[in-house]
């Protein structure tokens, strides 16, 4: 069985409202076997709304719709499909009643453009809307069913659960899709295609897909299949093949954001770390409290944007910041050390740059950032050149520091030790500095 969904809404062909009722319906469709080959936004416009449809089942044989089901004028998809199966709206005393009753609930009483929620195409199943006043619609017609959500994703989503998922599944396809996602940071995405492809290339069956946003990169391997044992055989397998090629830098192999997978290494190494942040401006210490459970091992931090701060918070010397500026090498390994010496935390970030979107020069242009992690073995310090605006510059400084410390623990980790380095400590393209 494959499908398409259709969003009806003119909101949702403007900026100012974004369909993410279409990523929920294909998650719930995928795990019932149904395949979606096509997503369509149609706006509040009869004809429209009929030739979206018409041409839809044309080429699958489920239609999933959200949307349009409300009491106003410009709520037209009932209409629409009506029209378009040339059946009959017929009045639905049933949902009169239940529409006049929620609203008595909330002390009110119901306005009149309510009943039109109750017009009901002919034959149609009507679907229980237990958070709100527009009922859903299943509709069989010749070999093809078409399902009417409201738009509402609080209403959709409770809608899908309890009155479609049950009326699907026994029509569902014995063939399931299955689905590994790798994390990956620090390598651009043409690089890290050119080490995997001659790989996933080799799997035809295997659907590749890879997703960057700014500082990491998704891989998503699908792969459609009614042995479900044979197909997790070669996930795995693949999977085992990218590793090899790309070891260190997967960041999980289940989903797990940057920050989790960083939480997790703390808390096996017993490990404690504070921040002192000046461009990310909290940004670090944000992420890492994102996770629950993050006060067992972050300690706390610190926004330093101007000099002052930077030494009093920081223990930055002034000198070294009069002598190097405060985008710097130094002075983000004076960072990073002083709010682990300051806070009695194992590991101790610091982050400073140029975010623009001004302020940067011929030697320290935009995207600029030094960013330096401290600990018992000694400091490393990483300079870089994001690029992008503000916001994006700012996630991937972010981004790159959560990754030092992934990469400390992984190294540790292979020298056989708890968190600790003899000697200077060294990530790959890092700089070393005697012990903090």
């Amino acid at each position: 069985m494959k499908a398409e969904i259709i969003a009806v809404g003119s909101e949702l062909l403007t900026p100012d409202r974004a369909d993410t009722n279409s990523l929920f319906l294909t998650e719930r469709l995928n795990r019932l076997g149904i395949e979606v080959t096509r997503k369509s936004i149609v706006g509040d416009n009869l004809g429209s709304i009929q030739d979206t449809f018409r041409a839809a089942l044309e080429r699958v044989e489920l239609v999933v719709a959200s949307g349009g089901l409300g009491p106003t004028e410009d709520d037209l998809t009932r209409d629409a499909v009506a029209e378009l199966l040339r059946l009959r709206l017929v009045r639905n005393e049933g949902v009169i009643r239940a529409i006049q009753e929620r609203f008595q609930s909330f002390g009110r009483s119901m306005a009149e453009n309510n009943a039109r929620q109750a017009m009901v195409p002919e034959g149609a199943t009507i679907l229980e809307n237990k958070r709100g006043t527009a009922p859903g619609l299943w509709i069989e017609s010749k070999q093809s069913i078409i399902v009417l959500l409201p738009g509402p994703p609080r209403e959709l989503k409770a809608m899908f659960q309890s009155e479609v998922e049950p009326r699907l599944a026994p029509r569902a396809p014995a063939s399931r899709l299955h689905h590994h996602e790798l994390r990956v940071a620090g390598l651009p995405e043409s690089d890290l295609d050119q080490r995997i492809a001659p790989i996933y290339k080799t799997y035809a069956d295997v659907e590749t897909t890879l997703l960057a946003s700014p500082g990491e990169i998704e891989v998503h391997f699908r792969i459609w299949s009614a042995d479900g044992a044979e197909a997790e055989r070669r996930l795995d397998e693949l999977e085992r093949h990218v590793a090899l090629a790309i070891g260190e830098f997967i960041i999980s192999t289940d989903g797990e954001t940057m920050e989790q997978v960083v939480g997790q290494l703390l808390t096996a190494n017993h490990a404690t770390i504070a921040t002192a942040e000046s461009c990310t401006a909290g940004l670090v210490a944000e992420r890492l409290t994102r996770v629950a459970g993050s006060s067992a091992y972050f300690l706390g931090g610190v926004v330093c944007y101007s000099n002052e701060m930077k030494t009093a918070f920081a223990g930055v010397p002034a000198a070294l910041i009069e002598a190097h500026g405060a985008v710097s090498a130094e002075v983000a390994r004076s960072l990073a050390e002083g709010i682990r010496r300051r806070t009695g935390a194992a590991l101790g970030i610091g982050v400073t740059g140029v975010a623009g979107p001004s302020g940067g020069t011929p030697a320290k242009p935009i995207g600029t950032v030094h960013i330096a992690l401290a600990a018992a073995g000694g400091t490393i310090e990483r300079g870089v050149v994001f690029p992008g605006d503000r916001e994006r510059i700012r996630w991937q400084a972010a981004q790159a520091a959560l990754d030092m410390v992934r990469r400390h623990f992984i190294g540790a980790s292979a020298l056989g030790t708890s968190g600790t380095r003899g000697g200077a400590a060294r990530t790959p393209g890092g700089k070393t500095s005697p012990k903090a």
